[in-house]
């Protein structure tokens, strides 16, 4: 039996994303039209389009589709913007921020999960984007095309140790979508550095994901 993953995009537009008030219609439309199921471990691929977090191993997960849609539609990537993702994870976020037009530099510390990202993501003609082995809070680790006009952390963070940090990398206007806390229940927020240099903070709704790999613990962090 062929599974119809035309028709599971169709259900997971209408009964998951758009509920979550993701309203965008590019953002709509990509998520419509690109094949999520290309991106998920071969045993949940007919779980694809599921309101689940699907295991990629080592403890990280996909972020189930209505997160995904409310931070593209918060980030509201343009074409040509250049874009940070810190946590590759599947390469799925990736192509979706590819997808708006952003040029896209992602960066995972897990060199599995980078090298089968890119494997899927060169599948598919999505314009520039770079993938790589990086710890984005190692000291060492150069931040290669700083300013971004977006960031977009796919793991959550326990505090604002960090944030700080990643709010120097964005551009005047450039947003940051975070989620902060700790389980059972996180925030996540769009942050903005406006034109004259001060931080607009927005509260978009609660959640709970996984925390992103070797994260600064509160008092641990100096930059």
């Amino acid at each position: 039996m062929t599974t119809n993953f035309e028709q599971m995009r169709f259900n997971m537009i209408e009964q998951q994303v758009r509920p979550w008030e993701v309203l965008d219609e590019r953002v709509l439309n990509v998520l419509a039209a690109f094949p999520r199921e290309d991106f998920v471990p071969a045993d949940y691929r007919n779980l694809a389009y599921a309101d689940i977090e699907i295991p990629l191993g080592d403890e990280q997960s996909m972020l189930p589709p209505r997160i995904v849609g409310r931070l593209l539609q918060a980030l509201n990537v343009q074409p040509g913007e250049q874009v940070l993702e810190i946590g590759t994870g599947s390469g799925y976020v990736t192509a979706c921020l590819a997808q708006l037009g952003g040029q896209v530099r992602s960066l995972d510390i897990n060199p599995m999960l980078v090298d089968t990202a890119y494997s899927r993501l060169a599948a598919h003609e999505l314009g520039w984007l770079s993938v790589q082995t990086a710890d984005i809070f190692a000291a060492d680790t150069p931040i290669i095309g700083a300013p971004f006009d977006a960031i977009a952390v796919t793991g959550s963070l326990p505090d604002e140790t960090a944030v700080a940090y990643l709010i120097a990398q964005l551009t005047l206007g450039g947003r940051l979508f975070v989620v902060i806390g700790q389980a059972p229940l996180m925030q996540a927020w769009l942050i903005t550095r406006l034109s004259n240099g001060d931080i607009q903070r927005q509260q978009l709704f609660e959640t709970c994901i996984p925390p992103l790999c070797n994260v600064p613990q509160p008092g641990s962090f100096v930059f």
